[in-house]
């Protein structure tokens, strides 16, 4: 691409951990003592937090037994992570001599994947960065395994191929197998009805969802320019669908593209945003705040602590942010944010919107509320008190249902194909 460089993760592969098979199993081994081991040093300084008020309370002529109860503490719990950190070495030597997890992958099964997919959105941006076997890099699923994006695995993994794609990504935490949530049977999705109603060909995409959004958008972004190039058929039309984050990642992907010359975005009819937090969520609003509230008392700085280390990802979920500006060079835990840069939406392209409230009527006060759940309703539809995104309000839709449910809901797909039925 011209102008703005994209840089691409590669997904799992041999090639990306140095010509092994990634180990699924070592890896999550591996965390699991890690987290082990780490424990016990959050119990002790909880412990020495509220030892440290009580000795204040008694005065000077307690500072002698304080001392000796820090040192004896410490060690305590020192000898405690050491012992973990000591199992788990046994643990990893065990998986590696026997070669547990290398048969197959858990991310490639519906079960395996929502697990590695839960711990992305928790810490995966600490994933990308210790090169663990877990990260999810972006890239295009078929059945759980990823596609190459090369000519011929293309042509092998979509042989009836059309001009026209819908492309899925899903939310936090998220995989391409949600796609079918209640579904009374696997694979029975918008995607297999909009491929027998109207021709156009599913393609679910899978990323690493504890990453920032703009980074997410970057990987999108050239994922899509790679697609769209080695595609069996001449590419005519392009709809991007995400539910909540896969929303702003969506987005985010075609404002970066369009800024980097991708040729991709020029073909883009719609984008669809199913339960998408433009403004930002609640509940990532008060994890940030209890966050910062829980740190600053040292009898509860460790779970204040704890909720410092939520992924990226959730934090951009906090006001929608789509672009490095948001959080480049700013500091991750202040209190009081810097305002979100606003984003235009990609010219050519309809952008269409779905809310939803667990009320009837998104006007009752539990609807207004709760929301979804998880996303109120001025969030979904971009019409804020202070924050306004340019949507129109003829391309949006509101369905009494919670959060999840958008993933796959009856009247939510009969709008769907109503507006990528249409032509821009």
């Amino acid at each position: 691409m011209a102008g703005t460089e994209l840089i691409r993760r590669p997904a799992n592969s041999s090639s990306e951990t140095g010509g092994r098979r990634p180990n699924e199993v070592r890896a999550l081994s591996a965390l699991a003592f890690d987290e082990l081991r780490s424990f016990p040093g959050g119990i002790r300084d909880m412990h020495l937090g509220i030892a440290e008020r009580a000795f204040r309370g008694v005065g000077p002529a307690g500072r002698p037994i304080q001392v000796i109860h820090d040192a004896f503490s410490r060690r305590a719990y020192d000898a405690l992570g050491s012992g973990a950190a000591a199992v788990g070495r046994v643990a990893d030597a065990a998986i590696a001599t026997r070669g547990i997890g290398q048969e197959a992958l858990l991310s490639t099964t519906r079960r395996g994947s929502a697990l590695v997919a839960a711990l992305n959105g928790l810490i995966g941006d600490r994933l990308e960065r210790s090169r663990s076997d877990l990260h999810q890099p972006a890239s295009v699923r078929l059945g759980g395994e990823v596609v190459p994006l090369n000519p011929a695995s293309l042509r092998e993994a979509f042989p009836d191929a059309t001009e026209r794609l819908v492309v899925f990504l899903h939310g936090l935490m998220g995989t391409e197998f949600y796609w079918d949530w209640g579904a009374a049977y696997p694979g029975d999705s918008y995607g297999a009805r909009l491929a027998s109603d109207l021709r156009i060909t599913p393609v679910y995409l899978r990323y690493n969802s504890g990453l920032h959004v703009s980074e997410n958008g970057r990987d999108v972004a050239e994922l899509l320019e790679e697609l769209a190039q080695g595609w069996p058929v001449e590419v005519q039309e392009i709809a991007l669908v995400g539910h909540s984050m896969g929303g702003l990642v969506a987005r985010s992907a075609c404002h970066q593209a369009a800024e980097g010359g991708g040729r991709w975005t020029g073909r883009v009819r719609h984008l669809v945003s199913l339960g998408t937090p433009h403004l930002g969520a609640p509940l990532a609003q008060g994890a940030h705040v209890a966050a910062a509230g829980l740190y600053a008392l040292p009898e509860t700085r460790m779970l204040g602590a704890f909720l410092r280390r939520r992924s990226a990802g959730i934090r951009d979920l906090r006001y929608g942010s789509l672009v490095d500006e948001d959080w480049r060079d700013r500091d991750p835990d202040a209190l009081r944010a810097a305002a979100c840069k606003e984003v235009p939406l990609l010219p050519g392209a309809t952008h269409c919107f779905v809310s939803a409230t667990i009320t009837r009527s998104p006007r009752h006060p539990l609807g207004r509320l709760l929301g979804d759940t998880l996303v109120l309703v001025p969030s979904a539809t971009g019409r804020g008190r202070t924050r306004r995104i340019p949507f129109k309000e003829e391309h949006g839709h509101h369905v009494p249902t919670h959060h999840l449910a958008l993933l796959n809901h009856p009247d939510v797909y009969e709008r769907l194909r109503a507006w990528l039925a249409a032509s821009p």
